[in-house]
Protein backbone atom coordinates (compact mmCIF):
# COMPACT_ATOMS: atom_id res chain seq x y z
CA UNK A 1 0.00 0.00 0.00
CA UNK A 2 1.38 3.46 -0.93
CA UNK A 3 1.61 6.35 1.48
CA UNK A 4 -1.62 8.05 0.33
CA UNK A 5 -3.66 4.85 0.50
CA UNK A 6 -2.20 4.13 3.92
CA UNK A 7 -3.11 7.61 5.07
CA UNK A 8 -6.68 7.09 3.89
CA UNK A 9 -6.94 3.75 5.64
CA UNK A 10 -5.38 5.28 8.73
CA UNK A 11 -7.93 8.09 8.71
CA UNK A 12 -10.75 5.58 8.54
CA UNK A 13 -9.31 3.62 11.46
CA UNK A 14 -8.94 6.82 13.52
CA UNK A 15 -12.63 7.45 12.96
CA UNK A 16 -13.36 4.02 14.37
CA UNK A 17 -14.12 2.50 10.99
CA UNK A 18 -12.37 -0.39 9.23
CA UNK A 19 -12.07 -0.17 5.39
CA UNK A 20 -14.63 -2.37 3.73
CA UNK A 21 -13.24 -2.08 0.16
CA UNK A 22 -10.16 -1.03 -1.82
CA UNK A 23 -9.64 2.73 -1.78
CA UNK A 24 -9.86 4.69 -5.05
CA UNK A 25 -6.32 6.00 -4.59
CA UNK A 26 -4.93 2.50 -4.45
CA UNK A 27 -7.11 1.33 -7.34
CA UNK A 28 -5.73 4.09 -9.64
CA UNK A 29 -2.32 2.41 -9.55
CA UNK A 30 -3.75 -0.37 -11.70
CA UNK A 31 -5.86 1.83 -14.00
CA UNK A 32 -4.89 3.28 -17.38
CA UNK A 33 -5.03 7.08 -17.26
CA UNK A 34 -6.86 8.80 -20.13
CA UNK A 35 -4.65 11.52 -21.60
CA UNK A 36 -5.31 14.45 -23.89
CA UNK A 37 -3.11 15.32 -26.80
CA UNK A 38 -0.71 18.20 -26.02
CA UNK A 39 -2.63 21.48 -25.93
CA UNK A 40 -1.41 24.88 -27.17
CA UNK A 41 -2.83 28.35 -26.38
CA UNK A 42 -1.27 30.00 -29.44
CA UNK A 43 -3.64 28.32 -31.91
CA UNK A 44 -6.15 30.83 -33.34
CA UNK A 45 -8.96 30.60 -35.88
CA UNK A 46 -6.63 31.83 -38.69
CA UNK A 47 -9.53 33.10 -40.79
CA UNK A 48 -7.27 34.81 -43.30
CA UNK A 49 -5.64 31.52 -44.31
CA UNK A 50 -9.07 29.93 -44.61
CA UNK A 51 -10.80 32.55 -46.75
CA UNK A 52 -8.02 33.27 -49.26
CA UNK A 53 -8.08 31.30 -52.51
CA UNK A 54 -4.62 29.74 -52.90
CA UNK A 55 -2.93 30.07 -56.26
CA UNK A 56 -0.01 27.95 -57.45
CA UNK A 57 3.08 30.16 -57.92
CA UNK A 58 5.35 28.12 -60.17
CA UNK A 59 8.93 29.25 -60.22
CA UNK A 60 8.47 30.78 -56.77
CA UNK A 61 7.00 34.06 -58.08
CA UNK A 62 3.69 35.55 -59.24
CA UNK A 63 3.56 38.55 -61.59
CA UNK A 64 0.58 40.92 -61.44
CA UNK A 65 0.12 42.46 -64.89
CA UNK A 66 -1.99 45.62 -65.00
CA UNK A 67 -2.97 48.30 -67.46
CA UNK A 68 -0.62 51.24 -67.70
CA UNK A 69 -1.38 53.69 -64.89
CA UNK A 70 -0.14 57.26 -64.73
CA UNK A 71 1.29 57.75 -61.24
CA UNK A 72 -0.71 60.44 -59.45
CA UNK A 73 1.51 60.77 -56.40
CA UNK A 74 -1.00 60.18 -53.62
CA UNK A 75 1.59 58.71 -51.27
CA UNK A 76 2.13 59.75 -47.67
CA UNK A 77 5.19 61.60 -46.49
CA UNK A 78 7.30 60.70 -43.46
CA UNK A 79 8.70 63.03 -40.86
CA UNK A 80 11.44 63.10 -38.26
CA UNK A 81 11.56 65.13 -35.07
CA UNK A 82 14.10 66.48 -32.62
CA UNK A 83 12.19 67.23 -29.46
CA UNK A 84 9.19 69.31 -30.50
CA UNK A 85 10.72 70.34 -33.83
CA UNK A 86 9.35 68.36 -36.77
CA UNK A 87 10.92 68.13 -40.22
CA UNK A 88 9.90 66.33 -43.39
CA UNK A 89 12.41 63.78 -44.70
CA UNK A 90 13.56 65.30 -48.04
CA UNK A 91 13.22 62.20 -50.31
CA UNK A 92 9.66 61.78 -49.02
CA UNK A 93 8.64 64.94 -50.87
CA UNK A 94 8.74 62.83 -54.04
CA UNK A 95 5.43 61.39 -52.84
CA UNK A 96 3.72 64.65 -53.82
CA UNK A 97 2.01 64.35 -57.19
CA UNK A 98 4.08 66.87 -59.19
CA UNK A 99 7.34 65.51 -57.74
CA UNK A 100 6.68 61.80 -58.30
CA UNK A 101 9.92 60.23 -59.53
CA UNK A 102 12.05 63.33 -58.82
CA UNK A 103 15.39 62.24 -57.33
CA UNK A 104 17.45 65.43 -57.07
CA UNK A 105 18.27 65.20 -53.36
CA UNK A 106 19.86 68.65 -53.24
CA UNK A 107 16.67 70.33 -54.48
CA UNK A 108 14.45 68.19 -52.26
CA UNK A 109 16.61 69.02 -49.22
CA UNK A 110 16.41 72.73 -50.01
CA UNK A 111 12.64 72.45 -50.35
CA UNK A 112 12.28 70.54 -47.08
CA UNK A 113 14.21 73.28 -45.30
CA UNK A 114 11.69 75.92 -46.41
CA UNK A 115 8.68 74.30 -44.73
CA UNK A 116 7.54 76.06 -41.55
CA UNK A 117 5.93 74.32 -38.58
CA UNK A 118 2.50 75.29 -37.21
CA UNK A 119 0.29 73.84 -34.49
CA UNK A 120 -3.51 73.85 -34.35
CA UNK A 121 -6.11 72.90 -31.75
CA UNK A 122 -9.43 71.09 -32.38
CA UNK A 123 -11.79 73.42 -34.23
CA UNK A 124 -9.05 75.62 -35.68
CA UNK A 125 -9.27 76.36 -39.41
CA UNK A 126 -6.13 75.57 -41.44
CA UNK A 127 -7.40 76.92 -44.77
CA UNK A 128 -10.76 78.37 -45.75
CA UNK A 129 -12.80 77.89 -48.91
CA UNK A 130 -12.67 80.89 -51.21
CA UNK A 131 -9.36 82.19 -49.89
CA UNK A 132 -6.21 82.20 -52.11
CA UNK A 133 -4.59 78.76 -52.40
CA UNK A 134 -1.12 79.89 -51.43
CA UNK A 135 0.54 77.01 -49.56
CA UNK A 136 1.37 73.31 -49.59
CA UNK A 137 0.33 71.69 -46.31
CA UNK A 138 1.74 68.44 -44.88
CA UNK A 139 0.02 66.91 -41.85
CA UNK A 140 2.79 65.66 -39.57
CA UNK A 141 0.53 64.62 -36.70
CA UNK A 142 -3.18 64.74 -35.98
CA UNK A 143 -6.44 64.52 -37.89
CA UNK A 144 -8.34 67.12 -39.94
CA UNK A 145 -11.66 67.26 -41.78
CA UNK A 146 -11.77 68.46 -45.37
CA UNK A 147 -15.08 70.30 -45.65
CA UNK A 148 -16.99 71.33 -48.76
CA UNK A 149 -20.29 73.07 -49.42
CA UNK A 150 -23.30 70.79 -49.50
CA UNK A 151 -26.28 70.95 -51.84
CA UNK A 152 -28.14 73.35 -49.52
CA UNK A 153 -25.23 75.51 -48.39
CA UNK A 154 -24.23 73.60 -45.27
CA UNK A 155 -20.80 72.05 -44.72
CA UNK A 156 -20.22 68.42 -45.65
CA UNK A 157 -17.17 66.28 -44.86
CA UNK A 158 -15.38 65.50 -48.11
CA UNK A 159 -12.50 63.57 -46.57
CA UNK A 160 -10.59 62.92 -43.36
CA UNK A 161 -6.83 63.48 -43.53
CA UNK A 162 -4.29 62.34 -40.95
CA UNK A 163 -0.59 61.67 -40.35
CA UNK A 164 1.49 61.87 -43.53
CA UNK A 165 -1.28 63.12 -45.81
CA UNK A 166 -1.23 66.50 -47.54
CA UNK A 167 -3.08 68.98 -49.71
CA UNK A 168 -2.31 72.05 -51.85
CA UNK A 169 0.45 70.48 -53.97
CA UNK A 170 -1.46 71.48 -57.13
CA UNK A 171 -0.04 75.00 -56.76
CA UNK A 172 3.26 73.60 -58.06
CA UNK A 173 1.80 73.28 -61.56
CA UNK A 174 -1.24 75.58 -61.53
CA UNK A 175 -1.63 79.32 -61.62
CA UNK A 176 -3.03 81.20 -58.69
CA UNK A 177 -6.41 79.95 -57.56
CA UNK A 178 -8.70 79.66 -54.54
CA UNK A 179 -9.25 76.89 -52.03
CA UNK A 180 -12.27 74.82 -53.03
CA UNK A 181 -12.66 73.44 -49.51
CA UNK A 182 -12.15 74.29 -45.86
CA UNK A 183 -9.80 72.26 -43.66
CA UNK A 184 -10.56 72.16 -39.93
CA UNK A 185 -8.61 70.39 -37.15
CA UNK A 186 -10.39 67.50 -35.42
CA UNK A 187 -7.55 66.76 -32.97
CA UNK A 188 -4.45 68.70 -31.93
CA UNK A 189 -2.36 68.93 -35.12
CA UNK A 190 1.19 69.65 -36.18
CA UNK A 191 1.50 70.71 -39.82
CA UNK A 192 4.32 71.85 -42.07
CA UNK A 193 3.53 74.41 -44.77
CA UNK A 194 5.41 75.78 -47.77
CA UNK A 195 4.24 79.08 -49.25
CA UNK A 196 3.69 79.59 -52.97
CA UNK A 197 6.33 82.32 -52.94
CA UNK A 198 8.98 80.09 -51.30
CA UNK A 199 8.30 77.33 -53.82
CA UNK A 200 8.45 79.75 -56.75
CA UNK A 201 11.84 81.02 -55.63
CA UNK A 202 13.20 77.48 -55.50
CA UNK A 203 11.67 76.60 -58.88
CA UNK A 204 13.27 79.64 -60.49
CA UNK A 205 16.67 78.52 -59.19
CA UNK A 206 16.49 74.88 -60.37
CA UNK A 207 16.35 73.78 -64.01
CA UNK A 208 15.87 70.16 -62.90
CA UNK A 209 12.79 71.10 -60.90
CA UNK A 210 11.27 73.02 -63.83
CA UNK A 211 11.78 69.99 -66.11
CA UNK A 212 10.15 67.73 -63.52
CA UNK A 213 7.09 69.97 -63.34
CA UNK A 214 6.80 69.96 -67.14
CA UNK A 215 6.84 66.14 -67.18
CA UNK A 216 4.21 66.10 -64.46
CA UNK A 217 1.94 68.38 -66.49
CA UNK A 218 2.36 66.13 -69.52
CA UNK A 219 1.26 63.09 -67.48
CA UNK A 220 -1.74 65.03 -66.15
CA UNK A 221 -2.85 65.87 -69.67
CA UNK A 222 -2.58 62.28 -70.92
CA UNK A 223 -5.95 60.65 -71.52
CA UNK A 224 -6.85 58.47 -68.54
CA UNK A 225 -9.85 57.11 -66.69
CA UNK A 226 -10.83 57.97 -63.10
CA UNK A 227 -8.41 55.33 -61.78
CA UNK A 228 -5.44 56.87 -63.58
CA UNK A 229 -5.26 54.08 -66.16
CA UNK A 230 -4.37 54.95 -69.76
CA UNK A 231 -7.68 55.50 -71.54
CA UNK A 232 -9.12 53.11 -74.12
CA UNK A 233 -10.58 55.32 -76.85
CA UNK A 234 -14.18 54.43 -77.72
CA UNK A 235 -17.08 55.99 -79.58
CA UNK A 236 -20.76 55.71 -78.74
CA UNK A 237 -24.05 57.42 -79.50
CA UNK A 238 -23.00 58.34 -83.01
CA UNK A 239 -24.98 57.99 -86.22
CA UNK A 240 -23.99 57.72 -89.85
CA UNK A 241 -20.49 56.65 -90.77
CA UNK A 242 -18.00 58.72 -88.75
CA UNK A 243 -14.40 57.65 -88.43
CA UNK A 244 -14.08 55.41 -85.39
CA UNK A 245 -11.18 55.97 -82.99
CA UNK A 246 -8.30 53.54 -83.03
CA UNK A 247 -7.00 52.32 -79.72
CA UNK A 248 -4.94 49.73 -77.87
CA UNK A 249 -4.62 48.66 -74.25
CA UNK A 250 -1.23 49.63 -72.84
CA UNK A 251 0.40 47.64 -70.04
CA UNK A 252 2.72 48.51 -67.19
CA UNK A 253 6.30 48.02 -68.30
CA UNK A 254 7.51 46.94 -64.85
CA UNK A 255 4.72 44.90 -63.25
CA UNK A 256 4.90 43.90 -59.60
CA UNK A 257 6.24 40.41 -58.86
CA UNK A 258 5.51 38.66 -55.58
CA UNK A 259 8.17 36.12 -54.57
CA UNK A 260 7.27 33.35 -52.18
CA UNK A 261 8.44 33.91 -48.62
CA UNK A 262 9.39 31.08 -46.26
CA UNK A 263 8.87 30.17 -42.62
CA UNK A 264 11.13 27.36 -41.36
CA UNK A 265 12.37 25.59 -38.29
CA UNK A 266 14.35 22.46 -37.40
CA UNK A 267 12.41 20.05 -35.19
CA UNK A 268 14.60 17.82 -33.00
CA UNK A 269 13.45 14.69 -31.17
CA UNK A 270 15.72 12.36 -29.15
CA UNK A 271 15.73 8.78 -30.41
CA UNK A 272 15.13 7.53 -26.87
CA UNK A 273 11.89 9.49 -26.73
CA UNK A 274 10.82 8.33 -30.20
CA UNK A 275 11.66 4.68 -29.38
CA UNK A 276 10.40 4.26 -25.82
CA UNK A 277 7.59 6.78 -25.26
CA UNK A 278 5.34 6.34 -28.27
CA UNK A 279 2.30 4.87 -26.54
CA UNK A 280 -0.50 5.79 -26.56
CA UNK A 281 0.55 8.79 -28.72
CA UNK A 282 3.29 9.04 -31.31
CA UNK A 283 5.73 11.60 -29.91
CA UNK A 284 7.11 12.62 -33.30
CA UNK A 285 3.63 13.20 -34.68
CA UNK A 286 2.62 15.35 -31.71
CA UNK A 287 5.82 17.38 -31.87
CA UNK A 288 5.28 17.88 -35.57
CA UNK A 289 1.60 18.81 -35.16
CA UNK A 290 2.35 21.60 -32.70
CA UNK A 291 5.31 22.84 -34.76
CA UNK A 292 3.11 23.09 -37.87
CA UNK A 293 0.47 24.99 -35.88
CA UNK A 294 3.15 27.51 -34.84
CA UNK A 295 4.34 27.84 -38.44
CA UNK A 296 0.82 28.49 -39.69
CA UNK A 297 0.35 31.16 -37.02
CA UNK A 298 3.58 32.83 -38.15
CA UNK A 299 2.46 32.53 -41.79
CA UNK A 300 -0.77 34.42 -41.12
CA UNK A 301 1.11 37.04 -39.11
CA UNK A 302 3.52 37.63 -42.01
CA UNK A 303 0.68 37.86 -44.52
CA UNK A 304 -0.83 40.65 -42.44
CA UNK A 305 2.27 42.53 -41.24
CA UNK A 306 5.22 41.79 -43.55
CA UNK A 307 6.49 45.10 -44.96
CA UNK A 308 7.16 43.55 -48.41
CA UNK A 309 3.91 41.69 -49.12
CA UNK A 310 1.74 41.99 -45.98
CA UNK A 311 -1.77 43.30 -46.54
CA UNK A 312 -1.52 46.19 -44.07
CA UNK A 313 1.59 47.59 -45.78
CA UNK A 314 0.53 46.95 -49.38
CA UNK A 315 -2.98 48.36 -49.40
CA UNK A 316 -3.19 51.23 -51.87
CA UNK A 317 -3.09 54.62 -50.18
CA UNK A 318 -6.28 55.66 -51.98
CA UNK A 319 -8.02 52.72 -50.30
CA UNK A 320 -7.10 53.80 -46.76
CA UNK A 321 -9.52 55.91 -44.76
CA UNK A 322 -9.58 57.19 -41.19
CA UNK A 323 -12.35 56.98 -38.61
CA UNK A 324 -14.24 60.24 -38.36
CA UNK A 325 -14.35 60.39 -34.57
CA UNK A 326 -11.99 57.68 -33.30
CA UNK A 327 -13.93 54.50 -32.46
CA UNK A 328 -15.20 52.36 -35.36
CA UNK A 329 -18.75 53.44 -36.12
CA UNK A 330 -21.36 52.10 -38.54
CA UNK A 331 -20.72 55.23 -40.64
CA UNK A 332 -17.01 54.32 -40.91
CA UNK A 333 -17.75 50.76 -42.04
CA UNK A 334 -20.33 52.03 -44.54
CA UNK A 335 -17.72 54.32 -46.07
CA UNK A 336 -15.17 51.50 -46.14
CA UNK A 337 -17.64 49.23 -47.96
CA UNK A 338 -18.66 51.96 -50.40
CA UNK A 339 -15.09 52.36 -51.71
CA UNK A 340 -14.99 48.97 -53.41
CA UNK A 341 -17.21 46.56 -55.24
CA UNK A 342 -18.28 43.21 -53.90
CA UNK A 343 -16.61 43.30 -50.49
CA UNK A 344 -16.73 39.73 -49.20
CA UNK A 345 -15.01 39.90 -45.81
CA UNK A 346 -14.11 42.29 -43.03
CA UNK A 347 -11.17 41.34 -40.80
CA UNK A 348 -10.55 43.02 -37.45
CA UNK A 349 -8.86 42.40 -34.13
CA UNK A 350 -11.38 40.97 -31.63
CA UNK A 351 -11.05 44.14 -29.54
CA UNK A 352 -11.86 46.28 -32.58
CA UNK A 353 -14.96 44.13 -33.15
CA UNK A 354 -15.93 44.73 -29.51
CA UNK A 355 -15.39 48.48 -29.96
CA UNK A 356 -17.66 48.43 -33.03
CA UNK A 357 -20.27 46.56 -31.01
CA UNK A 358 -20.17 49.27 -28.33
CA UNK A 359 -20.75 51.96 -30.97
CA UNK A 360 -23.69 50.01 -32.35
CA UNK A 361 -25.15 49.62 -28.84
CA UNK A 362 -24.75 53.36 -28.29
CA UNK A 363 -26.94 53.99 -31.36
CA UNK A 364 -29.41 51.24 -30.62
CA UNK A 365 -28.28 49.16 -33.60
CA UNK A 366 -27.85 45.40 -33.58
CA UNK A 367 -25.55 43.91 -36.26
CA UNK A 368 -26.69 40.68 -37.85
CA UNK A 369 -25.08 37.32 -37.19
CA UNK A 370 -24.48 35.05 -40.16
CA UNK A 371 -23.64 31.39 -40.44
CA UNK A 372 -20.18 31.33 -41.98
CA UNK A 373 -18.38 28.02 -42.49
CA UNK A 374 -20.35 26.51 -39.64
CA UNK A 375 -19.69 29.41 -37.23
CA UNK A 376 -22.01 32.21 -36.19
CA UNK A 377 -20.10 35.45 -36.76
CA UNK A 378 -21.17 39.11 -36.65
CA UNK A 379 -21.84 40.83 -39.96
CA UNK A 380 -22.37 44.36 -41.21
CA UNK A 381 -24.49 44.92 -44.30
CA UNK A 382 -24.34 41.16 -44.84
CA UNK A 383 -20.50 41.11 -44.89
CA UNK A 384 -19.00 38.74 -42.25
CA UNK A 385 -16.75 40.45 -39.68
CA UNK A 386 -14.05 37.86 -38.93
CA UNK A 387 -11.66 38.06 -35.96
CA UNK A 388 -7.91 38.22 -36.67
CA UNK A 389 -5.61 38.68 -33.70
CA UNK A 390 -2.61 39.26 -36.02
CA UNK A 391 -3.82 42.79 -36.81
CA UNK A 392 -1.71 44.86 -34.41
CA UNK A 393 -2.86 47.20 -31.66
CA UNK A 394 -0.66 50.27 -31.18
CA UNK A 395 0.60 51.64 -27.89
CA UNK A 396 -2.09 54.29 -28.15
CA UNK A 397 -4.76 51.59 -28.41
CA UNK A 398 -5.57 51.96 -32.10
CA UNK A 399 -5.93 49.23 -34.70
CA UNK A 400 -7.10 48.70 -38.29
CA UNK A 401 -10.02 46.98 -40.01
CA UNK A 402 -9.52 45.29 -43.41
CA UNK A 403 -12.18 44.99 -46.12
CA UNK A 404 -11.47 42.67 -49.04
CA UNK A 405 -12.75 40.64 -51.89
CA UNK A 406 -10.82 37.56 -52.96
CA UNK A 407 -10.03 35.43 -55.98
CA UNK A 408 -8.37 35.81 -59.37
CA UNK A 409 -11.69 35.99 -61.23
CA UNK A 410 -12.82 38.80 -58.91
CA UNK A 411 -9.53 40.70 -59.31
CA UNK A 412 -9.20 40.36 -55.58
CA UNK A 413 -6.70 39.29 -52.93
CA UNK A 414 -5.13 35.84 -53.31
CA UNK A 415 -2.77 33.65 -51.35
CA UNK A 416 0.30 32.27 -53.09
CA UNK A 417 1.99 28.93 -52.46
CA UNK A 418 3.65 26.10 -54.32
CA UNK A 419 2.50 22.53 -54.03
CA UNK A 420 4.28 19.33 -55.04
CA UNK A 421 7.30 20.05 -52.84
CA UNK A 422 9.72 17.23 -51.97
CA UNK A 423 8.53 15.47 -48.78
CA UNK A 424 5.31 17.52 -48.81
CA UNK A 425 3.31 16.99 -45.60
CA UNK A 426 0.52 19.48 -46.30
CA UNK A 427 -0.11 21.65 -49.39
CA UNK A 428 2.78 24.09 -49.52
CA UNK A 429 4.45 22.63 -46.41
CA UNK A 430 7.23 20.04 -46.35
CA UNK A 431 8.86 17.98 -43.60
CA UNK A 432 12.32 16.72 -44.61
CA UNK A 433 14.31 14.21 -42.60
CA UNK A 434 17.78 15.66 -41.91
CA UNK A 435 19.38 12.68 -40.19
CA UNK A 436 20.49 11.63 -36.71
CA UNK A 437 23.51 13.30 -35.14
CA UNK A 438 26.12 11.91 -32.72
CA UNK A 439 23.92 12.90 -29.76
CA UNK A 440 21.13 10.65 -31.04
CA UNK A 441 18.89 13.59 -31.99
CA UNK A 442 16.56 13.13 -34.97
CA UNK A 443 16.20 16.34 -37.01
CA UNK A 444 13.40 17.37 -39.36
CA UNK A 445 13.38 20.54 -41.50
CA UNK A 446 9.84 21.95 -41.50
CA UNK A 447 9.21 24.58 -44.21
CA UNK A 448 6.23 26.43 -45.63
CA UNK A 449 6.36 28.79 -48.63
CA UNK A 450 3.74 31.51 -49.08
CA UNK A 451 2.89 35.08 -50.03
CA UNK A 452 -0.17 37.23 -50.80
CA UNK A 453 -1.00 39.39 -53.81
CA UNK A 454 -3.46 42.26 -54.34
CA UNK A 455 -4.53 42.08 -57.99
CA UNK A 456 -6.11 45.55 -58.29
CA UNK A 457 -6.01 48.37 -55.73
CA UNK A 458 -9.69 48.36 -54.74
CA UNK A 459 -9.55 44.68 -53.78
CA UNK A 460 -8.35 45.70 -50.31
CA UNK A 461 -9.33 48.65 -48.13
CA UNK A 462 -8.17 49.65 -44.65
CA UNK A 463 -9.94 51.64 -41.95
CA UNK A 464 -7.04 53.11 -39.98
CA UNK A 465 -6.57 54.68 -36.53
CA UNK A 466 -9.46 52.69 -35.07
CA UNK A 467 -9.64 53.55 -31.36
CA UNK A 468 -10.52 50.55 -29.23
CA UNK A 469 -10.06 51.90 -25.71
CA UNK A 470 -11.76 55.29 -25.77
CA UNK A 471 -13.69 56.24 -22.65
CA UNK A 472 -17.34 57.20 -22.87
Amino acid sequence: MDASAGAEAGAQELNGQSPLSLSTRAARNLATTTKSTPQMQDISSRWLLRILPWVQARGGAYRVNRRLTYAVGDGRVTFTNTGSEVQVIPPELAELAPLRGFEDLEVLTAMAGRFTQQEFQPGDVLVERGQPADQIVLIAHGKVNKLGQGEYGDNTVLDVLADGEHFGEQLMVEDEGEWEFTVKAVTPCIVLSLSRQAFAELRDQSEALREQLQRSQADRSAAQNKYGEAAIELASGHSGEPDLPGTFVDYELSPREYELSVAQTVLRVHTRVADLYNEPMNQVEQQLRLTIEALRERQENEMINNTDFGLLHNADLKQRIHTRTGPPTPDDLDELLSMRRNTQYLLAHPRAIAAFGRECNRRGLYPDNVDFAGHMVPAWRGVPVLPCNKIPISKTRTSSILAMRTGENNQGVIGLHQTGLPDEYEPGLSVRFMGINEKALISYLVSTYFSAAILVPDALGVLEHVEIGREN
